[in-house]
């Protein structure tokens, strides 16, 4: 019997392994969230400038300074990058299921450079407005793809690790933001901070183009299913043009016909994809919808992301209102790193000590995060800064433990071929209904209340709401689909070369020992 012969070794990029995978993803994911520090630091964001009674007046610092902000325009410019995020995530989670996922994400991460460059150069608040929505754009398919990407390749007993040390990414790379920004911007202009993004995230996108591309479980390989499809759409074609056969085979009368026949063929394949997309997405989507564990999941981090994201935004500023912080960001951006790192990898490694169930998590996110909840309120009712520090820090450590459990619940919740669209929806949901709200939101209450304490208190309180959907969780009858078949079913082949996740030399002798022709 004959083989299947190997792969040319020389493509095979033997260096990339599943750890190096995850490094380069931590480091991708946080250059995104670096991204979102940056625009919330007082060095970045600055301040309007201000007038005594006696007239002496300040200029103002900044972006808040430069384009004449207000609170309400300076949360809508933090939130403005969510608009391309929430209507880019849905899109990029549809085109996996025909277009490679790793060249995907080397597309969004291209649009994300050129992006963060514009801002750097916008000259107006509608410019910097417009080029933070591409911001969006470009990360939407980092954000649908990667954690699928982590957890196909992470080992079984420690896939919640896994994917705690990259949500890590999102405290640490929001803190760095702080401290990066208010350097960068203090000692030489905000827009200087952008430049520096895209100058970092550039490497990672020709990476995405050049870089022989990984399948993602529960999708088959999109190149022999472009092969197929084409082969159907010039039988389709052939048989509506009437064309004359002999024996089943054929007659071509006009050379003309191949250009017809192929032009018709095009524009029903054309017309055919767009049509199956809207139809496969829709039937996820009620899967989804009728989904009470994925409900009830992305109900309860929407509601811990409200005061997340205005936390990040506000942070800084509250702090220096309220405790008179000259160095609030570097200040926030110790406590996020520290908290961050020990919080979110914490939350990982219980879970997996627990045994990682859906159960199980819902258990974690509802106990850490009412703990958290409470430790966090209390610190912001004492007055001293000290003691605001050591329980805030508590609290922050409490609260980022949910990281790694709330999207190992997205993952595991559904089948494998759903798990990028799974991601989409619940980073549209968390986004529209939690931060792009609540940066604004919380602007305008302080703008209404005119106390930062009693800001932070009334927000805080919504941590109370996300552990109380958390704890419905609990009880609800959960089944990890991780291991489910995928929708798109490969060959043997395509199986056996799926089982091992990234390419290497085991994957051929696999492909050879498992399939015979």
């Amino acid at each position: 019997m004959a083989k299947i012969p190997r792969e040319d070794s020389a493509q095979s990029p033997s260096w990339f392994t599943p750890k190096r995978l995850l490094m380069i993803f931590c480091v991708i994911n946080m250059i995104n969230y670096v991204d979102r520090g940056a625009i919330a630091s007082n060095g970045v964001n600055g301040s309007l400038g201000t007038c005594t009674d006696g007239g002496i007046c300040s200029s103002g610092s900044g972006i808040q300074g430069d384009f004449n902000l207000d609170n309400f325009q300076d949360g809508v410019l933090s939130s403005a990058f969510m608009v391309g995020l929430l209507v880019a995530s849905p899109i990029f989670a549809s085109l996996a299921k025909s277009h490679n996922p790793f060249r995907l994400i080397g597309v969004g991460l291209s649009v994300w450079t050129f992006a963060a460059a514009g801002c750097g150069s916008s000259f107006d608040f509608w410019s910097i407005a417009i080029c933070r929505m591409l911001v969006g754009v470009g990360e939407a398919s980092f954000i649908s793809l990667a954690a699928s990407f982590i957890d196909d390749n992470a080992p079984a007993a420690q896939k919640t690790a896994w994917l705690a040390t990259y949500y890590m990414c999102i405290p640490t790379g929001v803190a760095l933001g702080y401290v990066y920004g208010g350097l960068v911007g203090n000692n030489l202009n905000w827009r200087y901070a952008f430049f520096g993004e895209a100058f970092f995230m550039l490497p990672f996108a020709v990476l995405g183009f050049v870089m022989k591309p990984l399948q993602l479980k529960g999708f088959a390989p999109v190149e022999p299913k472009k092969d197929l499809t084409s082969i159907e759409a010039v039988a389709c074609a052939i048989e509506d043009s009437k064309v004359p056969s002999v024996n089943g085979y054929v007659v071509v009368e006009d050379e003309g016909f191949g250009a017809q026949a192929s032009n018709k063929a095009s524009k029903s394949r054309g017309a055919f994809k767009i049509l199956d997309q809207f139809s496969r997405f829709s039937r996820e989507m009620k899967v989804l919808l009728l989904d009470k564990v994925y409900v009830v999941n992305v109900l309860g981090y929407t509601s811990y992301n409200f005061v997340s994201g205005a936390y990040s935004y506000w942070g800084p500023k509250a702090g220096y209102n309220i405790y008179h912080m000259n160095n609030a960001d570097l200040l926030f951006g110790g406590i996020t790193i520290v908290c961050g790192i020990f919080g979110t990898l914490s939350g990982g490694l219980i879970l997996d000590y627990m045994s990682a169930t859906i159960s199980n998590a819902f258990k974690l996110l509802s106990g850490a995060t009412l703990l958290g909840a409470m430790f966090c309120f209390s610190a912001f009712c004492l007055k001293s800064l000290y003691g605001f520090i050591a329980l805030f820090s508590v609290g922050e450590i409490l609260v980022f433990a949910t990281q790694a459990p709330v999207n190992y619940v997205c993952l595991h919740c559904v089948k494998p071929s759903m798990r990028p669209l799974s991601m989409a929806i619940s980073t549209v949901s968390i986004h529209i209904f939690g931060d792009v709200p609540s940066s604004p939101l919380v602007g305008v209450l302080q703008d209404h209340v005119n106390n930062w304490r009693e800001t932070a208190l009334i927000l805080t309180s919504v941590l109370f709401l996300a552990a109380g959907i958390w704890f419905i969780g609990i009880f609800l009858n959960s089944v990890d689909m991780s291991n489910e078949e995928g929708e798109n079913k490969g060959s043997t082949v395509e199986k056996a070369a799926s089982t091992k996740p990234l390419l290497g030399g085991n994957r051929n002798e696999m492909l050879d020992d498992s399939v015979e022709a």
